[in-house]
Parts: structure tokens; sequence; C-alpha cells
């Protein structure tokens, strides 16, 4: 049986007879196959695999990110997302029969919350390490070495990939208008302005070649939801620089404000092998692709110029569209869809080596 009730199916009058003549052809079948069955070797009910059962997994989420609790009622997984055999749940009082226990970093490290080391641990059960910030943002991790299982983060090599944003195929090829009610070159939204980070030196470098409007709380510009989207229509390019340069970082800088707001984004941050993977290629520009801030500064003032050129970077549109990743619990549900196929005895020994790899 499934973990999903299905609908009863009322037959007709008609039907009765011919289902009777069936039933006892079916049993008659069922003593013969009986009779063979008792010949073969007993099965041990301890040596079926759990995994491949559809039985409900409980995964526990230990504590709300950033302590914003959302609905779990009732089947959440399968009422949201379509994912079956799903409960997610936090109740602690749970532990004991959960499959996975889920763990929010930023709580951990800042000492609101503490792992439950005190409490017997169920054979099987795996801990996962959750977190969406950049390497720098993620604190001590050397407290957590031998302790978790699974890693949920925004990297492709994480064992649950939870990915700010990604393209997924139109059901219909629909030819978008590029937009055109363009009033700026360059834009930008920043409210965490650092003058050592590598995105404010590359954009002074810009400023003083092209004109750079920006809003965020830095410029005391701020933009509300509801206009972060317009305004960036109204520019050619939208710088998508993220405040943390390390392995598939890529934010919403560029899944919503660039591609969601119809300007073309001029990435910096990971690799361009790393936007390569998840973006549609002629649908971004990387700063690494330049000699220098000068030769992408006259790129970007050519591009502009030309319509033809410039509208070529939203024909990514005709086949792709942009699905956003922002609630928690998708992330969680998530966790069953993957559940099968996650490594059965793995232990991270070094969780800050694991998180630092490959930075760039």
């Amino acid at each position: 049986m499934g973990c999903h009730n299905t609908k009863k199916t009322v037959l007709s009058p008609m039907k009765k007879p011919l289902l009777y003549i069936l039933c006892v052809l079916s049993l008659d079948l069922l003593n013969e196959w009986l009779r063979e069955f008792q010949t073969l070797p007993t099965i041990n009910p301890s040596t079926f695999n759990i995994r491949n059962s559809s039985r409900n997994l409980t995964i526990l989420l230990w504590h709300w990110p950033f302590g914003r609790p959302l609905s779990l009622r009732d089947d959440m997984c399968w009422d949201l997302y379509r994912i079956p055999c799903c409960r997610v749940v936090d109740q602690r009082s749970l532990f004991p029969s959960a499959d996975v226990v889920v763990f929010h970093n930023k709580e951990l490290v800042q000492g609101n919350q503490k792992l439950p080391l005190d409490l017997p641990r169920p054979h099987g059960q795996r801990w996962a390490w959750m977190s969406l910030e950049g390497p720098v943002s993620n604190g001590n991790l050397q407290q957590f070495a031998n302790i978790f299982n699974l890693t949920i983060t925004y990297r492709r090599d994480a064992d649950i990939t939870v990915p700010y944003g990604e393209l997924l195929p139109k059901e219909e090829h629909l030819v978008e208008d590029v937009p055109l009610n363009k009033s700026f070159l360059v834009c930008w939204v920043v409210s965490n302005y650092r003058r050592q980070h590598k995105r404010s030196q590359v954009y002074r470098e810009l400023r003083a070649r092209i004109p750079v409007k920006v809003y965020g709380h830095w410029t005391k510009t701020r933009l509300n939801s509801r206009a972060l989207l317009p305004t960036i229509s109204h520019c050619y390019f939208y710088l998508a620089f993220e405040n943390s340069i390390a392995k598939d970082y890529i934010t919403e800088k560029l899944w919503r404000n660039a591609y969601q707001g119809g300007a073309v984004p001029v990435a910096l941050g990971p690799s361009l092998g790393d936007y390569k993977a998840v973006a549609p290629p002629n649908s971004f520009i990387h700063v690494d692709e330049f000699a220098s801030v000068k030769d992408l500064a006259n790129y970007l003032q050519q591009l502009a110029q030309d319509k033809e050129r410039y509208s070529e970077y939203f024909t990514w549109k005709r086949q792709w569209k942009v699905k956003l990743y922002t609630d928690w619990r998708e992330r969680l549900c998530k966790i069953c869809t993957q559940y099968n196929s996650l490594p059965q005895q793995k232990v991270y020994s070094d969780l800050e080596a694991w998180v630092n790899t490959f930075n760039t």
C-alpha cells in the first residue's frame, strides 16, 4: 500500500457475477501458490530493506531557521509539493521515531540551540547539517566533527542540494518580448556594503567609467518587495554580485533580481564554470570573462547600444522559466525524494574542511 488512500470503486449489479467467477479462479491460483510457498525458506522480516518500503518517512526539524516557524499541519509535503510518504515535524518528543533530524547551522553556532547529544540516538537515524550561508558566515564548524551524516546546502555536491533558484523547462515555447523600457545602464541593490569585499572593489572601478544606479540600505534608497523587480526592469544590466565568493554560492541576486527583473545579470561570485553548470549559455555576463573592469565597462556600453545582440541574452526565456526556493518546508520535504539514494554509512569527520572545500 502507498501512503495515500485511494477512492473506492462501486460495481454495478451487471458486473457482480463476473467478479464472482474471477474471485473463484483467483482463490484456486492462490491455493496452488501457497502449496509451493511452503517449500520455500522462511523469510526473516528483519531483513526487509525499509528504504524501499512506502511507509512515511519522518523528518524532524530540531529548531526553525531564524526562529520563524511555519505550519506543518496535515500532509503538508503532499498538499503543497506533491511529495508522498513524507512527514515533517518539529515536535522534539518525536525524536526516537525520526528518520532524519535537521539542524540549522546559524542557531547552533550562535549558541541559541544545542545538539541533543545527551539523548540516545536511534540506530539508523541520520543527522543533517543545513545552511544556505556562504562559508565565511557559518562560524566555527570544528565543534561538529564526527556528528553529522548529511549536508543540506546550495552546493551541487551536498547530500541534499537546495539551491536559491533553478531553471525549469517550459511546457510551451512562448516568445517573450525583450524588456525595452530601459532608462539606466547598470543597477545594483545592496544593503551589506563592505569596502574590502571584491564586489565593492569591482563596483568602484565600474562606477568610475559608466553610470551605476545603486539602491538599498547602503544608499538609503530602499526598495520594498513590490518595487524591486519593476525598478530593475528599467535597467539594461544588473550587478548580481555575491557578498561571499564560494563554490556554487549563487543566490537570489541572479535568479530573482536579474532573471525575473528582466535585466541581463553581470555575475560576480563563484567561478564561471559554476554559473555555466546551472544557467543557460548567453544568459549572463561574468566578470571573469574580461581582462579588466575597463574592458567590462566598454562591453556593457556597446551591448546596450546594439539592440539585436542585447536581445539575444533573453532567448533562454523561450524554453526556460525561473523557479525560486524560498520556503524551508519545501527544502525539508525534498529530503524524502532523495532518501533512498542517500549513503547509509556516512559521517562528516571534518565538516569545516568540507564546507571550505574548493572555495574560490
